[in-house]
Order: C-alpha cells, then structure tokens, then sequence
C-alpha cells in the first residue's frame, strides 16, 4: 500500500522490450536506500516489483512490465529520460500522509488545461467515463501516484475534474511540469469502489434485509 505522498521525481534511464515484458531501469537514490528484491515501488503511481535493486552502486532499480500493466497505464509510453514519481510502499506503522492508494491503476487520463497563479496552478484532466462516479468534489484521487484533493467535477456528470497544486507539489511531483495533452494514471479512492460493490445488492433489492 502507499500512501502518494511522492519521495522523490526519479528518472527511466533505460527501456528494453522484449517478446513478453518491458524492463525498466529507474534512477533513484532516496527509494533506492534500503530496496531489497521483491520490494514495491511506485512508479508515476504504478505498484510494480523490483527485480534487481543493485543496479549503479544502489543508487538504480529494475521492473518489469507486464501486458496488463502496459494496456491499463500511461508506462507503454516509457521512454529513457523521463522523469517519474517515485514512492515506497507504507510499512505498518507508517504515517498515512495522503490516503490509501493501492498503486493499482484505474483508467489513464489526459490534461487538458493548467491555469498559473501566483504560488499555485489548477489543473484539469479528462476522466474515463466508467470512473465518474466515483469522484467527487473534496474527495481523494491519485494522479501518477500523488495523493490530490478534488476541487471541482465537471456538472451534470461530465467526464472530468479539477485540481489545485501547492508549491510544494509543484515542485516535488512531475505535475510541477505537465503539459496540456499528456497523458496520467489515475486511481480512484478504492473505499468508494467497495462501498458500491456491497451496497449494489441491496439497492438492486437482490438480498432482503
């Protein structure tokens, strides 16, 4: 489990492909510091497994990407150079800084538009329609694995929201340097997905109370 609080902006420094997976080598020290074999790491909010965590005196550590994760997330579109949000997952005991996020993508999304403000910038991003009912304005949402508040949803059921990014986001989260027309994981809040799934029955008046 993670939390998406973001603990460093890592680097892809090499892709290979081959007939079944992508290897990816992913620069960073701070994740890197105590990363054993087995380990999950959040990649741009992906949970993915680390296979060699030796890699260039520790300070690198190599995944594998299988085809569900690459049809389901923006890392098909992996390429060396690009820079990438880094999280381990919570130990137990640790502080849960943002919300629960699984690091299980839900639908991948695309800015459509960022607007400066003097220390802050509200962003928009489209939302796979299949994943609007589970967002709702003040609720949680992961965006390439950072935990965001949702500040605004689209009326009359519109397929998408609104956030509004700190300083501290900005600088310390690949958000800092998005552009209209890229493309985001998203996970929404897995509490809510939950509820619906046990709720359903009963409203579909399936199991009699």
């Amino acid at each position: 489990m993670f939390t998406g609080i973001v603990e460093e902006i890592g680097e892809i420094v090499e892709v290979r492909r081959t007939a079944e997976v992508v290897v990816l080598t992913v620069r960073g020290p701070t994740v890197c510091a105590d990363a054993g074999h087995g380990d999950s790491i959040a990649v741009n909010g992906v949970c993915l497994t680390v296979t060699d965590p030796e890699g260039a005196a520790g300070k690198t550590f190599t995944v594998e990407l299988v085809p569900e994760t690459l049809a389901r997330t923006s890392l098909s579109a992996a390429a060396a150079g690009m820079p990438v949000n880094l999280e381990r997952a919570v130990p137990a005991g640790g502080r849960l800084g943002g919300h629960i996020v699984q690091g299980h993508v839900d639908g991948v999304g695309t800015l459509v538009s960022r607007t400066p403000g003097e220390r802050s910038d509200e962003l928009r991003f489209t939302l796979p329609p299949e994943l609007v009912r589970y967002v709702v304005e003040k609720g949680s949402i992961a965006v390439d694995g950072v935990s965001l508040t949702v500040a605004s949803v689209d009326p009359d059921g519109g397929a998408g929201f609104g956030v509004a990014l700190i300083p501290t986001t900005l600088a310390h989260t690949t958000l800092g340097i998005r552009a209209p027309g890229d493309t985001v994981n998203l996970e929404v809040d897995v509490v809510a997905k939950y509820v619906e799934r046990l709720a359903t029955p009963y409203l579909n008046g399936a199991v009699q109370q």
